[in-house]
This record gives structure tokens, C-alpha cells and sequence, in this order.
């Protein structure tokens, strides 16, 4: 386990050193885990290939939309609504937080990231910090409905939970009907927090957007492949488990990615009969970002090697000692350590391992757990924030950055990630705790 540790530390150390290198420096460290701690076989079945298929797919169907120009159009439509670009930026970051809610976050940033490159190319801005806060704000409500995040389907999965339960909570407790108040309003006034800092990391830019001629559209199949795949991925949530896995006996789990890739598939091949030829199948392929694809899958690994080693249990049996007999302390404890973890590792394994210490925390304390429950999905959703690799929608945000020419180091997307953290996190503390 120390060796894990050590060889961990060390490779998240390199990712933030040399963000150029961040996919040859993780494909070098999860053979070494896969070598150490795992065979080909679970470390093939580690990576959450349902993920891989969705950003390949998402990324291909996104690249289809830029060439359409509907980026462009967005751009101008923006520009003709906000009074300067500080508003332009702050808009495009809510617009992603409200689709996130809904929609997988790296799929959101896929979606919203190119509007605010394209409209950064009008108004010769750096698109850096506001792609950021893009992944940021995406991020942030990803905690807000069942469908916004994995965790949040891990926490109502534990909880015995359903979708209306983010809204207005309603559970037993002790054969004792509780009713609370729901994650998705916490999580809103937490984005009216980050919204202020947002205001005020972009309060430079307020200068007025000069206004220019709207972009003509002429093909709206793209714009048409997106909006369905986001109609698709929110029907698709409503599914019972059951029922997929009847449809899907033996890959139930990459639905996601079906409907993703499958428009994907669609997309290309009315193209390469409208066109007559295949260039738009290589144009779109080249568009696919495979650096970040071989980031994500090998991080998948690391994280089943570590966890394979014994390092997240330490991590929570560490949590569970130090923390007996105080509820505000477990509390405490759990929500920032979380955030310090989820900053550096993928939030996934650790809130699947850390909830069942939730529930022993809770009986050993003799009181309900949905209060730990609660501060586990806000501190580790909203702490992948604090780094760049800290959560998948960073990753592919930055991904979009470096195929436009511009490297981000750590210094650069904390200007962003660490203050929205901090104010996000602070507010649905106090409020979980008061309320819960």
C-alpha cells in the first residue's frame, strides 16, 4: 500500500508539472499499477469505457456543430444580449450549470466550450478562464439532480433515493417519516455564490462586444444530433436497471455511450452520402481529441490499482478513528477531506467506498446519516473543482484549450478553480448542516 502511495503521489506530481506530457505520463503510470496490483483483465474492466464512449462520441457530434457554424450564431446571439464580455462569459458558464444538472458534465463542456471559443475568436479575448469556468459551473451542478453525476446515482443508490428526492426530500428514518429540504436547491444557491466569485474573477472584462452581423446557418443536423442526445441521455436516465439490463444483458452499463456514439454513426453517414465521399468522415475523426481520451482511461486504472493496494480504505478507516463521537466533526471531516481527495482522484471510488462508512459513522454515532450522505456528494462533487485533473469535465475542457493552441498550467485554472470551490463548497456546508 505504501508503494501505491508513493508511486500515486508521484504521478499526480508529474500531471501538474508537465500538462503537455499529462496522457504519456498516465499511460506509464497505469501499466505500472495494471503490472503491480492488477490483471489485464480487471484493469480492462476498471476503465469506465460507458465514459469513453460518450466523450468520443460527444466530441465527434461537437465537431459536426462547429463546422455547421451554429457555435458562431450562438456567439452573436450572446453578444447581442449581454452588455460586455464579463456578462457574456458569466452567461455562457450558467447556460452549461443549468444543462449539467441534467446532463453528463464532459458532455456539457463538449457543448458549451466551443460557443465560448468561437465567441472569444470574435472579440480577440483568451478563451482560457472562460472555458474553465465552463467545466467549473458544470461541475458544480453536477450534485444538484440524480441524473447530473455518477456520484449523485451513487448517493441515491445508497440512500434508497429517487429523481423527485433532490427537490423536496422524503425518507424514513427509524420507521419515522423525515422531509427535507432537496440537493438541487443547496446546489443553487451554492452557483449563486460562485456566480458572484465568477463576477469578480471576470470583472476586467468590461468592455462593451462590439456588435457584428449574425452568421447564417444552413445545416442544422448537427445542432439537431445535439439536442438529441441530450434528450436522449435525460430519457435514458429514467430506465429502470432492470429493464436495461433485459435490453442489454451484457452492457446495460454503456448505454450512454451508445446513444452517443449511435448519433455519432448517423451524423456521418448522411454526410458521406449527401457528399458523395468520405472526407468529412476523416475530418471529423481528426476533430476527436484521442490525447484526452488516453488521459481519462488511464486514470481509470490508476485509481483500480490504488484502490486495489488498500489506499481508499486506509483513507477511510483513517476518517472513521479520528472522528468518534462527534456528529459535527464526522461532518467536518467528511465534506473537506472530501474535497481535498476529489481534487487529486476521481471522485467515483472514493464516495462508493466512503458512503458505506457514512452509514457506520451514522449508527455509531446513534443518528441519521443523510446528513454525512449529504456533505460526502458536496465535498467530493465540488472539490474535483480544485485541480485540473481533478474531475473528467476539467480534463476535456483543457483537452478543448490545447487542440486551440493554448496549454493551461495548474496556476492558471486555480485562478478559477480554487475561489469557486471554496465559496460553492463553504455554502452548501452551512446550509447542510443547518438544514439536515
Amino acid at each position: 500500500m505504501v508503494v501505491a502511495l508513493i508511486i500515486f503521489i508521484i504521478t499526480y506530481a508529474l500531471l501538474l508539472i508537465f500538462p503537455k506530457y499529462r496522457a504519456y505520463i498516465a499511460l506509464a503510470s497505469a501499466i505500472v499499477f495494471g503490472i503491480m496490483y492488477l490483471t489485464f483483465k480487471s484493469a480492462f474492466a476498471a476503465i469506465e469505457w460507458n465514459v469513453i464512449l460518450m466523450i468520443g462520441g460527444t466530441m465527434g457530434i461537437v465537431a459536426l456543430f462547429i463546422a455547421s457554424k451554429m457555435p458562431s450564431l450562438l456567439a452573436d446571439l450572446i453578444i447581442e444580449k449581454t452588455p460586455n464580455m464579463k456578462w457574456a462569459i458569466v452567461a455562457l458558464a450558467l447556460f452549461a450549470g443549468i444543462i449539467s444538472a441534467f446532463v453528463d458534465n464532459v458532455a456539457t463542456v463538449l457543448m458549451v466550450a466551443p460557443i465560448a471559443i468561437t465567441l472569444c475568436k470574435k472579440t480577440g479575448k483568451s478563451p482560457v478562464l472562460p472555458v474553465i469556468a465552463i467545466a467549473v459551473m458544470s461541475n458544480l451542478e453536477g450534485a444538484a439532480t440524480l441524473v447530473g453525476d455518477t456520484t449523485s446515482i451513487l448517493y441515491a443508490q445508497h440512500a434508497g433515493l429517487d429523481f423527485l428526492d433532490f427537490f423536496v426530500l422524503r425518507y424514513d428514518y427509524l420507521s419515522v417519516p423525515v422531509t427535507r429540504v432537496g440537493m438541487f436547491w443547496i446546489v443553487q444557491l451554492a452557483l449563486v455564490a460562485a456566480t458572484f466569485v465568477l463576477l469578480w474573477i471576470f470583472r476586467k472584462e468590461s468592455d462593451p462586444i462590439e456588435k457584428d452581423k449574425r452568421t447564417e446557418v444552413t445545416d442544422y443536423l448537427p445542432t439537431v444530433l445535439l439536442v438529441g442526445m441530450v434528450v436522449l441521455l435525460i430519457l435514458a436516465s429514467f430506465i429502470p436497471k432492470e429493464t436495461l439490463i433485459k435490453l442489454l444483458p451484457n452492457t446495460s452499463g454503456l448505454i450512454n455511450g451508445y446513444i452517443c456514439m449511435g448519433l455519432l454513426i448517423i451524423g456521418l453517414i448522411y454526410y458521406v452520402i449527401k457528399n458523395k465521399n468520405f472526407k468529412v468522415l476523416g475530418d471529423t475523426l481528426k476533430e476527436i481529441d484521442y490525447f484526452t481520451l488516453l488521459l481519462l482511461a488511464s486514470l481509470f486504472v490508476i485509481i483500480a490499482g490504488i484502490t486495489e493496494a488498500g489506499v481508499i480504505d486506509a483513507i477511510s478507516d483513517f476518517i472513521s478513528r479520528i472522528s468518534q463521537g462527534n456528529l459535527f466533526l464526522a461532518y467536518t471531516i467528511i465534506v473537506w477531506f472530501s474535497v481535498i481527495i476529489s481534487g487529486f482522484i476521481d471522485n467515483i471510488p472514493y464516495v462508493a467506498t466512503m458512503l458505506p462508512v457514512a452509514t457506520a459513522l451514522g449508527v455509531s454515532l446513534n443518528v441519521d446519516p443523510m446528513i454525512l450522505y449529504a456533505g460526502l456528494l458536496i465535498g467530493s462533487t465540488l472539490g474535483g473543482n480544485l485541480t485540473p485533473i481533478g474531475a473528467s469535465a476539467n480534463v476535456a475542457g483543457i483537452g478543448i484549450l490545447r487542440k486551440e493552441g493554448h496549454e493551461v498550467s495548474a496556476k492558471t485554472y486555480m485562478k478559477v478553480g480554487i475561489p469557486v470551490t471554496l465559496v460553492a463548497v463553504i455554502v452548501g456546508y452551512i446550509l447542510i448542516w443547518i438544514l439536515y
